[in-house]
């Protein structure tokens, strides 16, 4: 596929070098000729360097036989004008756009039509984001939440503790525990690195366990892996940007929510905006504020600034101050890999949160969802099983009788709106949506290949 990236901040760099290490022919547009000096060194792409909506400059970097166009660059404008002249000059198939401001984003349904601005998907990472980290509220000790099946279906990341009841024990024993309820660990890594679930003699402590449960089981299937937490209804967010704020519109009534915010001006319109919410002008990385404001306190200390330096050095305050869980959104993936598992419970990249909407319409076959899970090492996919035995490869077809290698795992089905947890003698039925987590991202291709259906469907 022929995919051109306007913008190489985070996310745009973060896709592109995804696509490029599918192998896919991806041309990246920025006008930080340093930024592309590094990818075209390091990444087998190509680069051109100009204004992401100018068409002279969409034509050098082939528009006109490109297969789709993703906008990502800091400006909502750059990437809707981008748009529209992909679709009007160059007719290019599939348009995808970061929109960020609220008020675009309030009047899309009537503004993102071919006819009007011709945008096919929209992406808002601050809402993305925001809905991340609300699913990690909702379970207290996991790293990682994602939804399947419009939210009916989650697969779950969290941190094996030493007492927990499935600690010491095979991946069976999660059905002795509850005997009444569906769920599977879909795969367990230690170290860094996967293990295949059926060769597992025992969880270990400090195990990273990913398992697969419907909406309603999920907070009591953590409960084997990790003692659920004394329950807490005070929230201090760090940071009252896009972000700050709508978690804090989400939050409050249901927590007693505090924002800190530098900017007067900034803090006196979330003091405007919000209902609930007490909202304090201040540096979040005082500690005489946060001892003031009773951070020990906190269930939840959530930093999200626009400052990687300032988010980990206020989380890693807040948690020696007393704060139960601490989470920080870092921009900057070599931090991540600093400091999570350390002071810091969760580290949020944006670039990550925002790559799995992007990669589900690059993904060929129906797949309707996708996320990127283990800083883009791993990624978790629902994809629509079509066609029957003689147009599909999975129809019709018991799991343990497909062609997949143990890095690619289904983990359930979702049937008539029901999951079923995926066993060997399980058969894929036509329309079923297949849950499928790949730990080899070398695999992808193969997934994709099994899910599309023959020329006479």
């Amino acid at each position: 596929m022929k995919i051109i990236v306007l913008g190489a901040g985070q996310v745009g760099k973060t896709v592109a070098q995804n696509l490029a290490g599918e192998k896919n022919d991806v041309t990246v547009v920025d006008l930080d000729a340093n930024v592309l000096l590094e990818l075209d060194t390091n990444v087998d792409l190509s680069v051109v360097c100009g204004h992401g909506a100018y068409p002279s400059v969409l034509r050098d970097a082939g528009a006109e036989d490109a297969d789709m166009i993703i906008a990502a660059t800091n400006s909502d404008e750059t990437n809707m004008i981008a748009c529209q002249i992909a679709y009007t000059l160059f007719q290019t198939t599939s348009r995808i756009a970061r929109v960020r401001s609220q008020d675009y984003l309030f009047e899309k349904d009537s503004l993102f039509k071919k006819k009007h601005i011709p945008i096919d998907v929209l992406i808002s990472p601050e809402r993305l984001v925001t809905d991340h980290i609300e699913r990690i509220i909702e379970h207290p000790g996991a790293l990682q939440v994602v939804d399947f099946a419009d939210g009916r279906v989650r697969l779950v990341g969290v941190i094996a503790e030493a007492a927990a009841p499935m600690t010491g024990h095979a991946p069976t024993h999660l059905r002795t525990l509850l005997p009444q309820i569906d769920a599977s660990i879909v795969t367990v890594y230690r170290d860094e690195l996967p293990i295949v679930v059926k060769d597992m003699d025992a969880i270990h402590k400090g195990d990273i366990v990913f398992y697969i449960a419907s909406r309603e089981n999920t907070v009591t299937v953590m409960e084997q892996f990790h003692h659920r937490d004394k329950p807490s209804k005070h929230v201090m967010i760090a940071g009252g940007g896009n972000i700050g704020l709508a978690l804090a519109q989400r939050l409050e009534s249901k927590y007693n929510v505090k924002v800190i915010e530098k900017n007067v001006e900034r803090a006196n319109y979330l003091a405007g905006t919000l209902k609930n919410a007490m909202v304090l002008v201040g540096d979040v990385a005082d500690q005489v504020l946060l001892l003031e404001e009773n951070v020990s306190a906190m269930g939840l200390f959530c930093a999200l600034t626009n400052d990687d330096e300032a988010n980990i050095l206020s989380a890693m305050m807040a948690r020696k101050l007393g704060a139960r869980k601490v989470m920080s959104l870092i921009n900057r993936p070599a931090y991540v890999d600093l400091v999570e598992r350390g002071f810091i419970d969760v580290a949020i990249s944006p670039h990550n949160v925002t790559i799995g909407a992007l990669l589900r319409h690059v993904r060929r076959g129906d797949v309707v969802a996708v996320h990127s899970l283990r800083r883009g090492a791993a990624e978790a996919l629902e994809a629509i099983a079509h066609g029957d035995e003689t147009t599909s490869e999975v129809v019709g077809r018991a799991i343990a009788d497909l062609p997949l290698d143990d890095g690619s795992i289904i983990g359930a089905i979702v049937r008539d709106g029901k999951m079923i947890i995926a066993t060997d003698d399980l058969v894929i039925e036509a329309e079923d949506h297949v849950i499928i987590l790949v730990v080899d991202k070398t695999l992808i291709h193969d997934v994709e290949d099994l899910f599309q259906v023959g020329v006479t469907y």
